[in-house]
């Protein structure tokens, strides 16, 4: 008998990644889709719009114009796009509805993808057992420690909620947001491109090619078929043992 760590094959956890992911934002959307109902986001987009083509019709100008397009306007359209802009936030209704607009895209995408990672990368793996989500348990992968034992819930929802969800979702996904309401400058894109090179610094640099989630949670993705998991360091420890002692049994003959 021999121990030794049986790492999943790229391709595989490319494959299992890919089809999780997939299937993630199929039910981030859902989520998403009853939270905006719930909480009336299309009544305040359908206020907003109408504001927008309340004043640009008074106003005579496109309030959809790009930051591009605004620059290249002469001064006096300019004046008059900034009038327009000025009236509408004088417009009480149409500034609470565009606020709460803000505050509900936030809301309702943390909320969505909260629920997600916690229904497919949380919830599932318990119920499947051995940290596998569908996608790992069609591609025959699993999850166990670094240690070689076998992952329970505070290990799987600090990787699915504290590394997934955070910081390698959330944290991006604010930050173009951000960038899309132009209330952040060359910071955004530098937060966004430090994450996606610590990630990859992290998947080079660790022996079993991990990723900032399974660094956090200390997990390591394994072939489930030829992959023995312990559930105890100890009951490990006895194994390594056992094979210590076989070893040492043959080599005195």
């Amino acid at each position: 008998m021999v121990y030794d760590l049986q790492k999943a094959s790229m391709w595989k956890r490319i494959s299992a990644f890919l089809f999780d992911g997939i299937l993630l934002s199929v039910i981030t959307v859902l989520i998403a889709w009853g939270l905006s109902a719930l909480l009336g986001y299309d009544g305040y987009n359908r206020t907003v719009n109408e504001s927008y083509e309340r004043y640009g019709q008074e106003y005579q100008v496109d309030l959809r114009m790009t930051l591009t397009e605004y620059e290249a306007l002469t001064p006096e359209e300019a004046q008059r796009v900034d009038e327009a802009f000025a009236a509408m936030n004088a417009d009480v209704k149409a500034l609470r509805a565009h606020q709460m607009m803000l505050q509900l895209s936030v809301l309702i995408l943390s909320l969505g993808f909260f629920f997600a990672y916690l229904i497919w990368e949380f919830l599932i793996p318990l119920k499947l057992g051995d940290g596998q989500t569908v996608g790992k348990k069609i591609f025959g992968l699993g999850l166990m420690k670094a240690d070689g034992t076998r992952v329970h819930g505070p290990t799987l929802f600090i990787r699915a909620i504290l590394g997934k969800y955070t910081i390698e979702t959330m944290i991006p996904v604010l930050i173009l947001l951000m960038i899309y309401w132009g209330t952040i400058g060359i910071v955004g894109p530098v937060v966004i491109g430090l994450i996606l090179m610590t990630e990859i610094i992290v998947m080079a640099a660790t022996p079993t090619h991990s990723l900032i989630h399974d660094l956090l949670a200390g997990t390591v993705a394994i072939d489930e078929a030829s992959q023995k998991i312990f559930e105890t360091p100890e009951e490990l420890a006895a194994f390594k043992a056992e094979i210590a002692a076989e070893i040492a049994q043959r080599e005195k003959y």
